[in-house]
């Protein structure tokens, strides 16, 4: 961006001595001009022009819509600004709307809903040829394994609806939850997604509020992938 400085804004003429002068001045205390220092410096310059050698009013025409033209891209971008800084920051209220909720994140432990079953997704880096969820309780027993086949890269969904590879209700958990995923043999980089309750809301001094979510303990809001 390009800024006016004192000596673009005199004319060589009877009064360059007072223009000097006055552009001295505002230099010694600052390195750029605002719009008062522009006023102050072409009022001075009119005062003490050389009647047989007048300012160039195209010129002073040019300065005037060039340092206007500056002063509105500032402006805009200051509140540019404030605006983008309010849009990305999180408030206290914000965060403390997640207590009571559940929310969707990247952990491996996960609480039955109140009618069975657990819902959960698979994050995959690539496509994949086979994708396996397994569920275990708490002693590592498996109690159902949900092959969710070709999936595309990208989050894949999954719905259990509480019921073990025997036939029988698996109770409302907490239940360990491991995914795996490859592509003809080839491993495929995943990550379980879980739906927890979140507790308590951790508010610091500086920095974005942290949730603490049942099973899985501190987590970025940042990471929350749903609400609900």
């Amino acid at each position: 961006m390009t800024t006016a400085t004192a000596s673009s804004l005199i004319t060589p003429g009877v009064g360059t001595t007072n223009n000097t002068n006055a552009a001295a001045a505002i230099k010694n205390s600052k390195t750029t001009l605002d719009q008062s220092d522009f006023l102050t410096l072409m009022t001075a310059q009119l005062k003490n022009q050389d009647p047989f050698n007048p300012t160039d009013n195209t010129q002073m025409i040019a300065q005037m819509a060039q340092f206007s033209s500056v002063a509105g891209i500032s402006e805009m971008n200051t509140k540019l600004s404030a605006i983008a800084t309010k849009l990305g920051g999180t408030s206290a209220t914000d965060a403390m709307a997640y207590v009571g909720k559940t929310v969707l994140t990247e952990g491996t432990t996960a609480y039955g809903r109140t009618t069975g079953g657990i819902a959960g997704a698979v994050e995959l880096d690539k496509d994949a040829t086979d994708v396996d969820v397994t569920i275990s309780d708490a002693g590592g027993n498996i109690l159902k394994t949900i092959k969710l086949g070709n999936q595309k890269a990208g989050t894949a969904s999954y719905d259990w609806n509480g019921t073990t590879d025997s036939g029988e209700k698996a109770g409302s958990g907490p239940f360990a939850v491991t995914v795996a995923a490859a592509n003809g043999g080839t491993t495929v980089k995943s990550r379980g997604l879980v739906w927890a309750p979140v507790e308590s809301v951790s508010l610091p001094a500086t920095g974005d509020p942290t949730l603490q979510v049942s099973g899985i303990g501190a987590v970025a809001l940042s990471a929350v992938r749903s609400a609900g």
